[in-house]
């Protein structure tokens, strides 16, 4: 389906806001084991997709333990490392999820103030 071209200022902004607003995110959370860092980035990383992408997101938790070979083909350097593989551009967040701000400033969910 073609999309409109916006005539002005305001039709673009609020056609980017509706995108925005139905695009699917698909994330990547890496941690290491059950250490109290990887619950807690596990609990942060649900607590804000379910408030802010509730019914559009894909998360895949991938324990590095488990699955050490996939650290190499993500280029992960540390654990936690949370990857929005979509909408573009890829973004990666690293180390401490418990601050939710910056977790929403990276994922583009919130403006910075």
């Amino acid at each position: 389906m073609r999309q409109k071209k916006p005539r002005n200022a305001t039709q673009a902004f609020e056609a980017a806001l509706e995108r925005t607003q139905t695009t699917t995110y698909v994330l990547r959370l890496y941690v290491a084991g059950t250490t109290p860092q990887s619950v807690q980035a596990i609990a942060t990383v649900k607590q804000i997709c379910e408030d802010h992408l509730h019914g559009r997101y894909e998360l895949e938790v991938i324990d590095l333990y488990q699955k050490p070979q996939l650290a190499a083909g993500e280029q992960i350097i540390a654990a936690p490392t949370l990857i929005r593989k979509l909408p573009l551009p890829l973004r990666r967040i690293i180390g401490n999820m418990s601050d939710t701000e910056r977790l929403l400033v990276g994922l583009d969910l919130h403006v910075k103030s």
